[in-house]
């Protein structure tokens, strides 16, 4: 369960890195971090608001598309998780098609750097609605703010000698996905410098894996991972 955390932290820093160095500062996975940078361009005039306004309502509609095919899979007597990775794959792959196709990225309000920015916005929904609906045992893979603040307060109760075990196996849980979340975004900003939207390949293998595993597992009857 630390591997799924780990890994679906660093994709999350990774792709949110990418939105936010290619699409004129886009939070994909932080999707709510884009009203400051809105409020932000408005003060100041400049561009970009477009793309940030237009990203909450696609958030918003994966989340309820997310929820809608868990439903049904629930009730098809299937286990959701590889299909929403796969689902979130979709979005992604459409990210890196249409920023691949609007490169070289310079006009805001360009259709395909529009799409590329709802397509981004949507694959982290998928994610974030997983979280909720299926992976709530995890530790939160998107937002990092409630994981550092836990991870804070843990370990200055280790540091005071008034932690026990669930305290101590707690802060080990928060720590690694807050590692994996900084070095995903310092790999999304340096793979996106050389590869420009081709950077994309890399959490889209990584979907692929998660999927892949999720599946078989639930095809040797072992148990999905992401409820072990």
């Amino acid at each position: 369960m630390t591997q799924q955390s780990i890994v679906l932290s660093f994709l999350a820093g990774y792709v949110d890195t990418v939105g936010f160095i290619a699409l004129f500062g886009l939070f994909t996975a932080h999707v709510t971090g884009n009203f400051v940078l809105i409020g932000s361009a408005l003060a100041s005039h400049s561009n970009g608001v477009l793309i940030k306004l237009l990203a909450f309502p696609a958030f918003i509609l994966a989340v309820a598309l997310t929820r809608m095919a868990h439903i049904w899979l629930e009730r098809s007597a299937r286990t959701p998780m590889p299909y929403l990775l796969l689902l979130q794959l979709v979005f992604l792959l459409c990210f890196m098609a249409a920023g691949c196709l609007a490169e070289p990225v310079s006009n805001t309000q360009a259709p395909l750097a529009l799409l590329a920015g709802i397509c981004g916005a949507a694959s982290m929904g998928v994610q974030n609605a997983s979280s909720r609906l299926i992976l709530q045992h995890l530790t939160p893979t998107t937002v990092m703010t409630g994981n550092v603040t836990q991870l804070v307060i843990d370990l200055v109760d280790i540091l005071r000698g008034a932690a026990d075990d669930v305290v101590r196996q707690r802060c080990i849980k928060f720590f690694w996905p807050v590692v994996a979340f900084g070095a995903g975004a310092i790999g999304g900003g340096f793979a996106y410098k050389h590869l420009l939207f081709f950077a994309l390949l890399l959490p889209a293998a990584m979907l692929a894996w998660l999927a892949a595993t999720e599946y078989l597992s639930e095809k040797t009857g072992a148990g999905s991972p992401s409820t072990l």
